[in-house]
């Protein structure tokens, strides 16, 4: 007897049409068209023929993403005479066949099974199958139960074998169809559709220069996953950078969590087209990919020399503290500071500036040559936001090592009748680096919206309502103490 998935459906009308050998077909069609989004989806596009008869009939297009969308699914006929069929129901087939699922089948009857000894000799025996451990959907998610040799065991007694496979089994995860069609005939469609488990992303290396220089060397990579169970063969890509609004659930991804195979391309000699869609961006490989299901996938898509930036230091030791909205009147806020001074990096994007082109969200990798042997060595990394061009990019890359903030305050008055209060504030900014540092002191105003600097030891810009910056020299293996009064009124 021969088992498949699912019992065959039967239609009274017309009998069923297959696409099981769409694997024939397809190789005359152009490629798929795949547009993947930052957010862990993608659009796919796959051109497919349908060979339909006259009146109602089912179709099955094979082998689609298992996270396919199936709501999602857009059907339109591409021949110059189209047949004008309709679409009465679709199914989603998403449990192909495996073991457990015909074990799945034979619950209750007997099957035969092989058992390898350690010899090399094969004991067969039959058992019945009480349940099959399998649960459509969940896999192998219980213990088999089997009656064999006058026994009721919680495990299978060998290898089950099987008499045969059906014809109509899914091996794939599939889409099913009910045509309605009033002519008969062979039609070139476009199937649309999206697809949770697969995702992009940019990242950037960015190689300082010697300590000094202010030139730096920029490549940006595009890193492709596809974790949606589906090989994906010569696929044109596109890419869609921004924030798309989609509301979905969260897919779960434990089914491929396997081992996640990488691949670096050369660099080619054109890079991804770059060009502006309805309120994104959108980049196109520059040649068609194979997209294996659990492969990560590496494109070069920007090379830039020459790059001009600024790298200097911030003293920002309040961080998350800021103005709320309110009168903060209790005189120990603002006393808990940190110390280390911070690494930042400014590059504009613009084409003066060896740029110029809109540069998607992604990971910042820095590297500095080293003056000795002129190698690069890894010192930072942070994420940067999209940067349309001709914004500046600011990085803030670590921690200075030898270059340590220290923040006290000296005074402290309130008058509550007066609605007035005064804060004394004294920072020690020390450098034990053998040259001399700038550092910028970052100062929120956090006590009153209506504040102004009464005393100051070195002057100020005023950065936005809240926030003074101050920028301070620091000599080499010195300490430069800033210090300010702030008065508050409410």
């Amino acid at each position: 007897m021969v088992y498949g998935i699912v019992p065959k459906k039967e239609y009274p009308m017309k009998p069923l049409v297959s696409l099981f050998s769409f694997a024939v077909t397809a190789a005359a069609l152009a490629g798929p068209q795949i547009t993947i989004y930052n957010d862990g989806f993608a659009t796919v596009k796959e051109e497919r023929t349908l060979k339909i008869r006259e009146g109602v009939s089912e179709i099955r297009v094979s082998d689609v993403t298992r996270q396919l969308e199936p709501d999602s699914v857009m059907v339109r006929e591409l021949g110059d005479t189209p047949l004008g069929f309709r679409i009465l129901e679709q199914s989603f087939v998403n449990d192909p066949l495996t073991e457990g699922l015909l074990l799945h089948q034979f619950e209750g009857r007997t099957l035969r099974f092989e058992e390898k000894r350690e010899d090399g000799t094969i004991r067969e025996t039959t058992g019945r199958i009480i349940r099959s451990g399998y649960i459509p959907g969940q896999g192998m998610a219980e213990q088999p139960i089997v009656e064999s040799d006058g026994g009721v065991r919680f495990s299978l007694p060998g290898q089950p074998v099987f008499s045969g496979i059906d014809s109509t089994a899914f091996l794939k995860s599939s889409l099913v169809w009910q045509l309605a069609s009033d002519k008969a005939g062979a039609t070139p469609v476009e199937i649309a559709y999206i697809t949770a488990g697969m995702s992009w992303e940019a990242t950037y290396n960015l190689v300082t220069p010697a300590e000094g220089g202010d030139t730096f060397d920029l490549t940006g990579w595009i890193t492709l996953r596809n974790e949606t169970g589906k090989t994906i063969q010569d696929a044109e890509v596109k890419l869609i950078a921004g924030d798309v609004k989609k509301i979905r659930a969260r897919p779960d991804f434990d089914e491929f969590a396997g081992a996640i195979e990488m691949r670096m391309l050369a660099p080619a000699a054109a890079m991804p087209e770059q060009r502006a869609f309805d309120e994104f961006h959108l980049y196109t490989l520059p040649r068609p990919v194979e997209l294996r299901n659990n492969e990560m996938k590496q494109v070069e898509f920007i090379r830039a020399t020459g790059v001009k930036g600024l790298r200097y230091y911030v003293y920002n030791p309040l961080v998350g503290f800021g103005f709320g909205g309110g009168v903060v009147t209790d005189p120990d806020y603002g006393t808990q500071a940190g110390k280390k001074v911070g690494v930042r990096i400014e590059i504009s994007n613009s084409e003066t500036n060896q740029l110029g082109v809109p540069l998607p969200k992604g990971r910042m990798r820095l590297y500095r040559t080293d003056d000795r042997d002129g190698r690069r060595e890894f010192t930072g990394e942070n994420t940067m936001d999209h940067l349309p061009k001709n914004e500046l990019l600011k990085l803030d890359m670590g921690h200075a090592f030898d270059l340590v903030g220290e923040r006290t305050r000296t005074d402290f008055s309130i008058d509550t009748t007066a609605k007035r209060m005064s804060e004394t504030i004294a920072i020690s900014l020390r450098n034990r680096k053998d040259v001399p540092v700038e550092i910028r002191v970052i100062e929120p105003m956090y006590r009153s919206a209506n504040w102004k600097l009464t005393a100051q030891s070195a002057d100020h810009t005023k950065v936005d309502s809240h926030t003074a910056e101050f920028r301070i020299p620091v000599p080499a293996d010195g300490e430069t103490v800033l210090t300010y009064t702030v008065e508050y009124r409410w």
